[in-house]
């Protein structure tokens, strides 16, 4: 038996059709909901862009770490490579985007390396001593970082160059000639050695051209340059010449940023800058459009870096990265002092066996990192004022010391105009930062070592500590 098929009526065309009045109230309501629906629509619209961009970059990260070479620029000895704990992994691809599986130590190198250093002979035809591409020669840059996943913390701690330590068959040296006399495997183990045995994972080794290309490629960064910087070497063909003030550096401008030493702390200050810019660098990457310069990254990876990551792990370090909050971003400074002047001997950092050991348990897990704050009476206490009242970081100080912080001194002032006041662990303590911010009941809590190296806190006093003082009856300005 047949079953019936309905046929759909056809309409009529030859009649005309019947004209809807509408009421203007009712011609709003319409107006009203076609504008909602236009507004969905874009919504929609940006999010398939969005979606299609993160795409786009993941699928030419894939693409890249399938036709590109090995990022590895300098061969090492199976020696060497047993240094570095190559046989555990530190990444798995999830739904084909690489993260990582556990805690991981890298090593990062930055050399600048001139033409003299490695005897070629472009001073005598170019009349100056040239910068090379080359991983060779002396470290100018030294920090070991630990991506935590399990935390969501990133942990950085800058290496003065000018750390007297021990290099495997060399003897006490600066540590930076490591580099020089065995590369990233000699560094390791003589950093190792320094930092309380800790495992190095990986290494990176990266130019100072490198440097400059990678800032040019992320679209600049956004730093304060707290005073005027003007330096000329011509045996180098360097020239420094920044103002004072919130700018966006390129490449160029970055690397000067980096390698002016001329001021009150030489080399420690330059680290100390190092850690500015690191900031400015992760704050940069987390912005959307840096994923549409993914590509552009990697090739200048390729060229200017040697490493031994393979691309899954550079892009799972990336994107842990890029997903971290600033707050957990923690920079130190290996814990030391000076040796003299310099003038009549060889000026070495002296690091401070002791505090290097509390730094390592409690950032990057060497032994008992459980740690309580301090107390206040055994606390120095630096205030930096940004303001423009020196009244202000007096009260401040009147303020800790009834509360019971005994050890606080101004010294000098932060160039950088702050609105929110900056509570620095100079030392990677952290507890004792959150505790003084409770006991003040304002301010943001940094670990990092921008601040005055003989404190154990630096707070950089901003706008909002001068809010509270006009709000009270204890605020009197002078004239």
């Amino acid at each position: 038996m047949r079953k019936s098929v309905s046929v759909p009526k056809v309409q009529d065309r030859s009649r005309p059709r019947k004209k809807i009045v509408r009421s203007p109230a009712r011609k709003q309501q319409i107006q009203r909901v076609q504008r909602v629906q236009r507004r969905r629509w874009a919504l929609i619209w940006l999010g398939l862009t969005a979606v299609a961009v993160v795409s786009a970059s993941a699928g030419a990260l894939l693409a890249f770490s399938l036709s590109s070479t090995p990022l590895r620029q300098v061969e090492l000895t199976p020696e060497e490579e047993a240094v570095f704990s190559q046989d555990e992994a530190i990444a798995t691809q999830n739904l084909n985007v690489p993260s990582l599986t556990r805690p991981v130590h890298i090593l990062l190198i930055g050399t600048k390396v001139l033409a003299s250093d490695i005897d070629e002979p472009t001073e005598e035809e170019l009349g100056y001593d040239a910068l090379v591409n080359s991983f060779d020669g002396l470290a100018d840059t030294l920090l070991l970082l630990r991506f935590d996943p399990a935390a969501d913390k990133l942990s950085v701690l800058s290496i003065p160059r000018d750390t007297r330590a021990y290099i495997e068959g060399h003897g006490r040296r600066k540590i930076n000639a490591a580099n020089y006399y065995g590369g990233p495997a000699l560094t390791a183990k003589a950093i190792s050695n320094l930092l309380d045995g800790v495992q190095i994972d990986r290494y990176v080794r990266v130019n100072v051209q490198g440097v400059e290309k990678l800032i040019d490629a992320l679209g600049g960064v956004e730093v304060y340059v707290p005073k005027d910087m003007k330096y000329t070497d011509n045996s180098q063909h360097l020239y420094i010449d920044l103002k004072e003030g919130e700018q966006v550096l390129d490449g160029d401008k970055a690397l000067q940023f980096l390698r002016f030493r001329h001021d009150r702390y030489g080399d420690i200050g330059r680290v100390q800058r190092q850690q500015v810019l690191i900031r400015a660098a992760i704050e940069q990457l987390l912005k959307p459009r840096t994923l549409l310069k993914v590509r552009d990254i990697l090739q200048i990876i390729q060229s200017h870096i040697d490493t031994n990551l393979s691309v899954e792990e550079l892009v799972a370090l990336s994107g842990f990265a890029s997903k971290i909050q600033r707050s957990q971003v923690q920079m130190m400074i290996v814990p030391g002092d000076f040796n003299g002047t310099g003038e009549r001997e060889v000026s070495y950092w002296l690091p401070n066996r002791r505090k290097i050991k509390e730094v390592m348990a409690q950032h990057f897990d060497r032994g008992d990192g459980d740690r309580e704050a301090r107390s206040p009476a055994y606390l120095n206490v630096a205030i930096q004022n940004s303001t423009d009242s020196a009244i202000a970081a007096q009260d401040l100080r009147r303020t800790l010391r009834e509360s019971g912080y005994p050890n606080v001194y101004v010294e000098g002032t932060w160039s950088e105009p702050l609105e929110m006041t900056r509570i620095v662990a100079q030392k990677g303590d952290l507890e004792s930062a959150k505790a003084l911010q409770t006991a003040l009941g304002f301010g943001e809590v940094r670990v990092e070592s921008t601040g005055i190296l003989t404190s154990d806190i630096t707070i950089q006093l901003g706008r909002d500590w001068l809010e509270i003082l006009e709000a009270s009856d204890r605020f009197i300005e002078s004239e």
